[in-house]
């Protein structure tokens, strides 16, 4: 990698990070990784967002060519409530759907989909023993 090239890709994000995104959306960056975190009062408008936003983000892609691993991008629905009923979430990304998860690891901490952190606890005795 060129010693330019970190600050091209800068520049070239930070257009992906001011799309005109939803007041429902956050975007987060860091290198190569995005988050796109959405704040809905249901599941369904959870779902609506985010697919209207990823598809503006595609669309960036697209023109700047650059594409998203569908593989290695992941859906994980973040809730405190108790809710009855489905709780399956449908994203799509380039007309594929996205993996949901339980819990990810981003930058070393797991987070669960109840903000409980037991997963990220267990990690770490574990590992301090070691």
């Amino acid at each position: 990698m060129s010693c330019c090239w970190a600050g091209f890709w800068n520049i070239q994000y930070n257009s992906l990070l001011n799309l005109r995104y939803t007041n429902h959306t956050k975007t987060v960056a860091f290198a190569d990784d995005l988050v796109v975190m959405i704040k809905a009062d249901s599941i369904r408008e959870a779902e609506n967002i985010a697919n209207v936003e990823l598809s503006k983000i595609s669309a960036w892609a697209k023109v700047d060519k650059i594409k998203f691993n569908e593989q290695k991008s992941k859906v994980m629905l973040l809730t405190r409530r108790k809710r009855k009923g489905q709780k399956e979430i449908e994203i799509d990304l380039n007309n594929k759907p996205l993996l949901q998860v339980h819990s990810l690891k981003y930058f070393g901490i797991i987070f669960d989909s109840k903000f409980l952190f037991r997963e990220h606890i267990n990690y770490m005795a574990e590992n301090a023993h070691n």
